[in-house]
């Protein structure tokens, strides 16, 4: 399982004050893809929308980009921001899938801290064995009440060469 806490830049100070555990730019951190400012700031760090790639864990062969929010500004240097729960997923068969292992329906593939304490973002993974896809659905928890804000994405398995598709519902425990 994927987990990351705050890992921007902008965590860094907080990093170095032992607030945040976890080595920055550890191995399975998401890749960053690109971002664009949706809000300027002239003396801090704009407010973006940041676009990044993460690949299943399990399933060789599937890959997802998610889109979330970064509030710039002094909180958002500083860390102490709460980024929103805006956040939008696309997952895609990019190789013959393989199954390393199996899973468990709704099992957590991804997971980071969205705010210092209070609230993360989820991504987790099932299987519609009738349709033999992969279902992959993000969304944003807080410790007192959950977030309604959520998107999906499926990814129908397909032949990748010679070789048939798996069956998704031969690897759910």
């Amino acid at each position: 399982m994927w987990l990351r806490s705050l890992t921007r830049p902008v965590g860094a100070g907080l990093v170095a004050l032992g607030i945040l555990a976890g080595p920055a730019g550890a191995a399975d951190d998401p890749d960053r893809i690109f971002d664009k400012s949706t809000v300027w700031r002239p003396l801090t760090p704009n407010d973006k929308l940041v676009v990044y790639g993460i690949d299943d864990p399990v399933v060789a062969g599937v890959a997802c980009h998610y889109t979330q929010p970064e509030k710039g500004g002094i909180k958002g240097t500083l860390g102490l921001a709460e980024d929103v729960s805006d956040i939008s997923l696309s997952c895609r068969q990019v190789g013959p899938v393989q199954f390393k292992e199996k899973f468990k329906q709704g099992e957590v593939v991804f997971s980071e801290r969205r705010s210092l304490i209070f609230k993360s973002m989820q991504i987790v993974r099932g299987c519609d064995a009738k349709r033999n896809t992969l279902i992959y659905m993000v969304y944003s928890d807080k410790v007192i009440q959950g977030s309604p804000k959520n998107s999906t994405s499926t990814v129908p398995l397909m032949p990748w060469g010679t070789e048939p598709p798996p069956k998704c519902a031969d690897f759910v425990r």
